[in-house]
């Protein structure tokens, strides 16, 4: 009897195997049938000190054995208290109010909501949202709305509302993608919301931190909110806690999620700056932040959190993502000659790379072929097209990398030269 499970990003026209985890530890998922996986991709991101980590694990449990759930709209509760005063030491100060919500997809609706909210209730007319070419932001209708059109989305077009979209700025074509900002923003727009330093299921495309900066400097001189989305890039991916640090920016609103619990369980955070709070605070009730879910600051996924940011305070955590960069980018720096092998890049603890000519069109058929390679060889990567790349766990060891990379040059060299 097949499974009546729907999996997302699957086309179960296909037929593809779809293999049953039963545990996993580290870098390592462990399957129904014996075989231990590299996850490669920290599971979609999320997994940012190893599967399972005991001091994680161990809060989730004291936690669930205490307090469930509770409502959050006029309660509170401990975990909740010490994630936001956690977040607000180790976040850039300006970013003073924490506000929860359940995923990456609606940290950003919150982000949204909050950019539009403020400026409704300074009553200046500002609707329009900025976005950069190539991003994406969730899969909800507000995060679909800002992100790239295409197939992801064509069939839900009649739900999404205009934006205005700025040039990827690509090397050499920085001034342009510049021109475009500092033109929408002189326009009046309400925000610009951005991936700093990395687009991820854009293609794996970076840009410099001096780009990022110029960026947050055009918004700020014509006003314009400046949200900035680290759901996949913040908790180290690219080398530092946010890849906002590299260009010493500090965004008017923040987007957190993914690594904020280690990966273990749901939660995200929306953090603004005490001007974006003071425009929704008043004794008027119809100025509220209308906003929630059931499940809004869960108490076991706080708790969780509240273990990683203690992981993050009394751990070498920092001296683990740098030596990860660096093998990683030494293995890269291995592939860089391969003939089948087009534009090796790096950031951070991630590492990317087209295998053939051409863009990682997400529908080619190279990227299921490639999954299912990686796949037979005992590895996640999920492959963007024929975007090959590498964003593991920061415990991963030197032989799993090995594995990793191994791998890649084996799916290079079965490509036509």
């Amino acid at each position: 009897m097949s499974s009546p499970v729907w999996h997302p990003f699957t086309q179960h026209g296909l037929g593809e195997p779809i293999p049953l985890v039963t545990r996993a530890e580290g870098a390592a998922l462990h399957t129904a049938d014996g075989r231990r996986i590299i996850d490669a991709i920290s599971s979609w991101w999320v997994t940012t000190h190893g599967h399972c980590h005991p001091r994680i694990m161990a809060a989730i449990a004291a936690q669930a054995a205490a307090l469930d759930q509770i409502i959050f709209a006029g309660w509170t509760h401990e975990p909740a208290e010490a994630v936001a005063r956690g977040l607000v030491e180790i976040m850039p100060p300006a970013l003073e109010h924490v506000f929860f919500s359940d995923s990456g997809s609606t940290s950003v609706e919150v982000a949204l909501k909050m950019a539009l909210g403020y400026w409704l209730n300074r009553g200046e007319p500002r609707h329009r949202v900025l976005v950069l070419e190539h991003s994406y932001h969730g899969d909800t209708i507000g995060a679909m709305s800002i992100g790239a059109r295409g197939v992801f989305n064509q069939a839900y077009a009649p739900l999404l509302f205009d934006v205005g979209t700025i040039p990827f700025p690509a090397g050499g074509a920085e001034q342009a993608a510049l021109d475009a900002l500092e033109a929408g923003c002189r326009a009046g727009a309400a925000a610009f919301i951005v991936e700093p330093l990395l687009l991820g299921a854009g293609g794996m495309l970076i840009y410099p931190p001096r780009v990022l900066a110029e960026m947050r400097r055009i918004c700020a001189a014509h006003g314009v909110l400046f949200i900035a989305d680290e759901v996949m890039t913040g908790w180290g991916r690219t080398g530092t806690l946010l890849a906002c640090e590299q260009a010493d920016v500090v965004p008017d609103i923040l987007c957190l999620s993914k690594g904020l619990t280690g990966g273990a369980v749901p939660l995200a955070v929306t953090m603004a700056t005490a001007p974006i709070y003071a425009a929704h605070l008043s004794t008027d009730r119809a100025r509220m932040f209308f906003h929630s879910s059931s499940y809004t600051a869960n108490p076991i996924a706080c708790a969780a959190a509240a273990a990683n940011l203690e992981i993050w305070r009394d751990e070498p955590v920092r001296e683990r993502i740098a030596g990860l960069a660096r093998h990683q980018q030494d293995r890269l720096a291995a592939l860089a000659s391969h003939p089948n092998v087009r534009n090796p890049r790096a950031i951070g603890t991630v590492t990317a790379m087209e295998l053939s000519e051409g863009e990682g069109d997400y529908l080619s058929s190279r990227g299921p072929a490639l999954l299912a390679f990686f796949r037979e060889r005992d590895l996640l990567l999920r492959p963007l097209g024929n975007t090959v790349y590498v964003m593991p766990p920061y415990c991963i060891d030197d032989g799993d990398l090995d594995a990793i990379y191994t791998a890649i040059a084996a799916a290079a060299d079965a490509l036509p030269g």
